[in-house]
């Protein structure tokens, strides 16, 4: 770990990757932008990723995510799944998903695992097969191999290197691969937001093919696709008993944008959206929020605002904090400490959040 460039501080966590520490960020902003916008560049550039959404006045509009990108013949979006071939988007649509699928075992290790039916039977029978954990049953996770985002600490980050492979799954291909002992379907990654019409038609035809047993469709995402398909995803993840998880992963918006490269606006928008409609069936949670523990920069003070912010929506909104492990360009952080884990969950608490949970344990270390 290193020292601010701007103050000087060693004595708080830094980066030696970003330089900066989370106080200078927050306060300088407007100065410290040209370096952290370089260092989302070069990490761009590795899998010949734009570098800023394409706004080209004479380009093909997209409208999936917060980019609002106008895409030239030939070329990507931002995200690098869609592309415009013969006046044509190609990418992201119903019949080419960029993914990969396999099964987890129930109960698994999801963000929601803790309030939803397939972890805890809450909505048996209309929503679970069983009033407990579903043992003998399995999700299917839905892995998209692109992104809106541009997180440094991306635990995912090697879906980058399928992005311009163009792997083409259609979503029947995808919805036949449920059968009578898959009881949920979730779609994350990378993100889902870039083809979220793929995810949209596999979820609705294999809710089809399901033929009324129990089937919780779910998404896992950044939470900046467009408004109107997050009205659609709502409407099945509800109607199914599913939920929509969306990683807040910042409060303040100049952090949000030193770590992910991204305004977290749309997601905040789109999170008091799924409150409205979380309030209607608060037992079988339609919205569960959850942020990264990031060291040094995710701090308490982050925590506090996010954990106000979900409080003044509704206290019964879950909250998952997820311990972080070193990784992508910020490899030279620690893991969470569980002194962080732990006081962040009370300051979450202490802001009236009813159901507040501490994901992945087993990452956390015991100092820092």
């Amino acid at each position: 770990m290193g020292t601010c460039n701007i103050c000087g501080k060693s004595s708080v966590i830094v980066s030696e990757v970003l330089g900066l520490c989370v106080d200078c960020i927050r306060k300088d902003f407007e100065s410290v932008w040209p370096s952290l916008r370089e260092l989302h560049t070069q990490s761009r550039k590795r899998w010949r990723l734009p570098s800023e959404p394409p706004k080209y006045q004479d380009g093909k509009a997209c409208n999936m995510c917060i980019h609002g990108c106008r895409i030239r013949e030939g070329e990507t979006g931002y995200c690098g799944v869609r592309r415009v071939e013969g006046g044509r988007f190609r990418g992201g649509g119903v019949n080419d998903g960029n993914l990969y699928y396999y099964f987890d075992p129930l109960p698994t290790n999801c963000v929601a695992s803790f309030v939803c039916p397939g972890s805890s039977g809450c909505g048996y029978p209309e929503y679970s097969v069983s009033s407990g954990a579903e043992y003998g049953y399995k999700n299917l996770a839905v892995f998209y191999h692109a992104c809106s985002f541009n997180c440094l600490f991306c635990q995912n980050f090697h879906f980058k290197e399928q992005t311009f492979r163009h792997i083409s799954i259609d979503a029947e291909t995808l919805s036949d691969a449920i059968d009578e002992h898959t009881t949920c379907i979730c779609f994350f990654g990378g993100d889902p937001t870039c083809q979220i019409l793929h995810s949209i038609e596999s979820a609705r035809l294999a809710i089809k093919k399901a033929k009324g047993r129990p089937l919780r469709i779910c998404w896992e995402t950044n939470g900046s696709v467009n408004k109107r398909y997050l009205i659609r995803m709502a409407e099945l993840a509800y109607e199914s008993g599913g939920c929509i998880k969306i990683d807040l992963k910042a409060w303040n918006e100049s952090v949000h944008m030193a770590l992910c490269g991204v305004s977290n606006k749309r997601t905040i928008e789109n999170i008091i959206l799924l409150s409205e409609i979380h309030k209607k069936r608060r037992e079988i949670p339609l919205l569960i929020v959850s942020t990264l523990l990031v060291p040094g920069y995710v701090d308490e003070e982050e925590i506090r605002k996010i954990s106000e912010f979900l409080a003044s929506l509704d206290p019964h909104i879950p909250y998952s904090l997820l311990a972080f492990y070193p990784c992508f360009v910020l490899n030279d952080l620690p893991t969470t400490s569980k002194r962080h884990a732990m006081k962040a969950k009370e300051i979450a608490q202490k802001a009236g959040i009813k159901k507040v949970h501490i994901g992945n344990l087993h990452l956390l270390s015991e100092e820092y």
